[in-house]
């Protein structure tokens, strides 16, 4: 067998993992969800319409490859990973408003404001993002995690989706937009927009999971590199994708004088850093050997991917 079609195999067998626990998760919210029918029902079909609009559920995939990294149990760690979908989604239904970044395409359909209306779509995120802390507070069987467990997982999401993380770094975002941008600006607003979310997805896998504090370090080495890499990525692939091909708009970061890596050190370098984050990202999980395999093809899969 050549090396090239051992690596093929190996690439077909980690969508498959990734397809399954994308399906894991889904299958999940669609259970804990309240149906479409359920009064209001214009909210109950706003959540459901952005929330299953398609995307492949890298986040909570995340949560749950980093418990059974250290040895923790699917089951226990779903509640957490819909969790981080739904925070997720809600900053994405937000983040399309005309408010914001005034998007009209999102995961390849028209965003929430543009089917349902403004007030419905700032409505429907809300909504989401508090029936992630519900689900979280409260998870239904077969979750048997701890109170302990349950409310460090909560505290490490709000702090990652809050002021100190995605939204702050999103105001950090607004406020840079049109202005000249240095190197380290520009990293302050990835870590919180966008790494601070993926990085608390590799620590609450471990938290739920029971992690020691050596392997609940690894991971959160782990998720601070990949996150960082994810968001540069993103802004390469503004630049060099299509609405096709993205499932959003493209080119709207250019159109908005938003600081990108491309903008401030160039496509070249924005592709090396991205992948010696994901190489340093990699080594930090060795420890774990095949347990912490699909970490990380799930990280390399973050830099290689087309939307």
């Amino acid at each position: 067998m050549t090396a090239d079609h051992e690596t093929l195999e190996a690439e077909q067998s980690f969508e498959r993992y990734l397809a399954g626990r994308a399906a894991l998760v889904d299958a999940y919210l669609d259970r804990y969800l309240p149906p479409g029918s359920t009064p209001p029902e214009t909210i109950s079909q706003a959540v459901r319409y952005s929330l299953f609009a398609g995307g492949k559920r890298l986040r909570p995939v995340m949560v749950l490859a980093a418990a059974e990294a250290v040895g923790g149990e699917v089951e226990d760690a779903l509640a957490a990973a819909g969790a981080f979908e739904m925070i997720h989604t809600y900053s994405l239904i937000h983040d399309d408003l005309p408010a914001m970044d005034d998007d009209s395409l999102r995961r390849g359909r028209p965003t929430s404001h543009v089917v349902f209306g403004e007030a419905i779509a700032i409505l429907a995120g809300d909504a989401l993002q508090t029936h992630a802390f519900a689900i979280l507070a409260d998870p239904p069987p077969p979750c048997r995690l701890s109170a302990e467990r349950r409310l460090r997982a909560i505290a490490e999401i709000s702090i990652a989706a809050g002021a100190g993380g995605m939204v702050g770094g999103q105001v950090f975002d607004l406020e840079s937009e049109g202005r000249p941008v240095d190197a380290a600006t520009l990293e302050r607003i990835h870590q919180n927009k966008t790494g601070a979310l993926i990085r608390a997805s590799a620590r609450v896998g471990a938290i739920v999971a029971g992690a020691s504090e050596d392997d609940l370090s690894r991971l959160t080495r782990f998720g601070e590199g990949v996150g960082l890499a994810f968001q540069i990525v993103d802004d390469i692939l503004d630049v060099e994708g299509s609405d096709a091909t993205l499932g959003k708009s493209a080119g709207k970061d250019a159109r908005s004088g938003k600081a990108t890596y491309p903008l401030v050190h160039g496509i070249d370098q924005a592709r090396r850093k991205a992948s010696e984050l994901v190489s340093s990202a990699v080594h930090r999980i060795e420890p774990f050997g095949a347990a912490g395999r699909p970490l990380a093809l799930l990280a390399e899969h973050m830099i290689r991917r087309s939307r």
